[in-house]
């Protein structure tokens, strides 16, 4: 197979990608506007598959949309399956991948947000990275469709926070990679951007990578099941394809420059940041004093620290939350310096 030529990549995509769309509804709320794009973004999804049924709606929790998910799915073909109780995104995604794992003709596994804002026409883009990465090397892939901008479609807060969880997860996978003796290949992802955008809700996975995210028992290495499944899901669907070796491939993807709808006003987001970092620090076995001078590293570096005196709190109480978690007493450890000195 010519790895170029794009028509042999609409074969692949056509009979071989499977689609996972995790579905949540938060209860009370106005759903019209929500059910309205996750319909479109299944029916996008559907038209670029042969087989409708390989596109799959997951929702998490029955009271999280299941009624509003059953009536797209009866529309359109696409597979359905929903989990009792709401546990968070991961959960939602295992199950949808676990729902599509048989079928044997499935080469890659596509996770995709239903809000709108992850468009159907620029999949292909991923199918053909990993089609021309595992030409070449014959390595499972990991491709994340990264944004050229965190800070414009998120906001400012948002975007600081995520980069700061991304800038973490990168030092931690050098650390681990340095201690382990295996190799982190980002040769597909340092040219594109400094930092990877990890936490992208846009994510191909080969069936390697696929297995090693969603088919083996849950690794909570202490953390409690929210830190897991719901905070951390982005980098639990990064780190443990990386550690089994997959390689890492970043595609720019196209945004709103407003994300249509989140629900991230609904969190605690200094907890939910707190766990986007303690669990892979966690799971690659990085030490609290690392963790600690990261932070420090990092917090100076962004910009949200100058936003006085939230700025600086936000990032004062996520690092309390992490070091805690690392058995770091935090009245004894040292205020960061809001460098740099001079400028």
């Amino acid at each position: 197979m010519n790895k170029y030529l794009i028509m042999n990549a609409k074969e692949v995509l056509q009979k071989k990608v499977g689609v996972i769309i995790p579905v949540y509804f938060p209860v009370g709320g106005d759903d019209s506007g929500a059910a309205e794009l996750l319909r479109d973004t299944v029916y996008s999804y559907v038209d670029l598959l042969d087989n409708p049924s390989h596109v799959c709606l997951s929702v998490d929790g029955a009271e999280h949309g299941l009624d509003i998910a059953r009536g797209i799915s009866k529309e359109c073909g696409a597979g359905l399956v929903y989990s009792q109780k709401n546990i968070g995104k991961l959960g939602g995604v295992r199950k949808g991948v676990q729902s599509l794992w048989n079928d044997e003709q499935l080469t890659y596994f596509v996770e995709v947000d239903s809000d709108g804002d992850h468009f159907a026409n620029e999949l292909l883009n991923l199918v053909r990275a990993a089609i021309q990465v595992q030409d070449k090397f014959q390595d499972d892939v990991l491709v994340i469709g990264t944004r050229s901008s965190k800070h414009r479609p998120m906001g400012f807060l948002r975007g600081e926070l995520e980069e700061l969880a991304d800038r973490i997860l990168l030092d931690a996978l050098y650390y681990h990679s340095a201690l382990s003796g295996n190799v982190l290949s980002l040769e597909y992802a340092t040219p594109i951007e400094e930092y990877p955008d990890f936490h992208s809700g846009f994510k191909l996975f080969s069936r390697g990578s696929a297995r090693a995210a969603f088919m083996e028992d849950p690794k909570l290495y202490g953390v409690n099941e929210d830190a897991y499944f719901r905070h951390g899901c982005e980098a639990v669907m990064t780190v443990e394809p990386l550690l089994s070796f997959a390689r890492l491939v970043l595609v720019h993807r196209s945004t709103f420059n407003e994300q249509p709808v989140t629900t991230f006003g609904l969190l605690n987001r200094e907890r939910m940041i707190a766990d986007k970092i303690i669990w892979p620090c966690k799971r690659m076995h990085i030490p609290g004093k690392f963790v600690d001078q990261w932070l420090t590293n990092h917090c100076t570096r962004l910009m949200l620290n100058t936003l006085v005196p939230q700025g600086k709190s936000e990032l004062f109480q996520i690092r309390q939350l992490v070091l805690q978690a690392f058995g770091i007493d935090t009245e004894d450890a040292e205020a960061i310096n809001w460098g740099p000195l001079f400028v």
